[in-house]
């Protein structure tokens, strides 16, 4: 794809440029503009959480959210890490032969708001043209705090892998995956499936992940236009998601996975991030990481481009080009 590349020697001259050097927006690039101009700044130590909930739980039976006749889309329900009843969005082809491989998605939103119907249109094009089914947990959000989140999304792994066969799907070839604060929680599940030894997912699929609640590195206090993911609203959800305990040694691996020391023994990785993306050089890191403890792993680094633009700008050529990179990179885990 003309517009991903590897870390090669042209990123270090580009990581060189310091961050006040030119107007962020000019540092966007072109296609995505139109789309950065008309967002709006993100203040949650204003606002609070709730009104990003409001804004997209309209999108549930809203007439917005995309349909396909080639997929069934259903609702399942059942108990959740709370013993409250979670629910799970459930997309298989309408007509199948054989198993196919499984997809558990996650939808961001910084653990403060999302609904897997944010992702619809993907995870259509996934079950079409990655031939997988796709499971996508309502997980717990705010005010419900660490482990909630991921509990639920262990509890939506567990019974996508008892229940493979119902859905079409073949139990050994199921893969996780997620964006932002789902990408954590796709890290986080391998991590926690390796250690409890019940069942493993064959991929991992953390795009441009939030994965250190330390926000140390130079990027995570680079991009600091509010319209776009920046340190304030960093700080506010990991202060939300950890209780308090952000930064601390309180915090654990399964709440920030950068923060565990041993990453072998773990799923094959692809990984994304973007240049102007505050998470971009913890997930730099993490792929490396991954690397030198003998995991398989390829990162890709889209320059020119904000956190989680893809989904904010879905019609510019530069996002439908990555998506059709994430359908391409899961068929070819998951079929060969």
């Amino acid at each position: 794809m003309k517009r991903t590349f590897f870390l090669a020697a042209s990123l270090a001259a580009f990581l060189a440029c310091p961050a006040g050097a030119a107007d962020f927006a000019e540092r966007v690039a072109p296609e995505l503009r139109p789309a950065y101009q008309r967002l709006r700044p993100m203040r949650f130590d204003e606002t609070g959480y709730e009104y990003a909930q409001i804004s997209t739980r309209r999108l549930i039976a809203s007439d917005r959210v995309p349909r396909d006749p080639e997929v069934r889309v259903r609702n399942l329900y059942i108990p959740g890490g709370s013993g409250q009843l979670l629910r799970l969005r459930v997309y298989t082809p309408l007509h199948a032969d054989g198993l196919r491989p499984a997809v558990l998605w996650m939808h961001g939103g910084g653990f403060l708001f999302g609904t897997p119907e944010q992702d619809e249109a993907q995870s259509l094009r996934f079950v079409k043209e990655a031939g997988v089914v796709v499971v996508s947990p309502e997980y717990r959000l705010a005010p419900h705090r660490y482990p909630a989140a991921l509990e639920d999304c262990y509890v939506a792994m567990a019974w996508l892998f008892g229940h493979a066969e119902e859905l079409g799907a073949d139990a050994s070839r199921i893969a996780v995956a997620g964006g932002s604060a789902g990408g954590n929680l796709a890290a986080a599940l391998a991590l926690l499936a390796r250690d409890r030894g019940e069942f493993m997912p064959c991929f991992q699929m953390p795009l441009y992940p939030m994965l250190d609640d330390r926000m140390a590195t130079p990027s995570s206090g680079e991009m600091t236009d509010l319209r776009v993911w920046s340190p304030p609203s960093n700080r506010y959800v990991w202060a939300w998601y950890s209780g308090g305990a952000v930064g601390t040694d309180a915090v654990p691996a399964y709440m920030a996975p950068a923060r565990a020391e041993d990453l072998s023994g773990l799923p094959p990785a692809y990984l994304t991030v973007s240049t102007l993306d505050p998470f971009r050089d913890e997930v730099l890191d993490y792929a490396a990481r991954l690397a030198r403890a003998g995991v398989p792993v390829e990162l890709h680094l889209y320059p020119r481009a904000y956190h989680a633009f893809e989904t904010l700008a879905p019609d510019a050529p530069y996002s439908r080009a990555v998506v059709d990179e994430y359908v391409q990179v899961l068929k070819k885990a998951l079929h060969t």
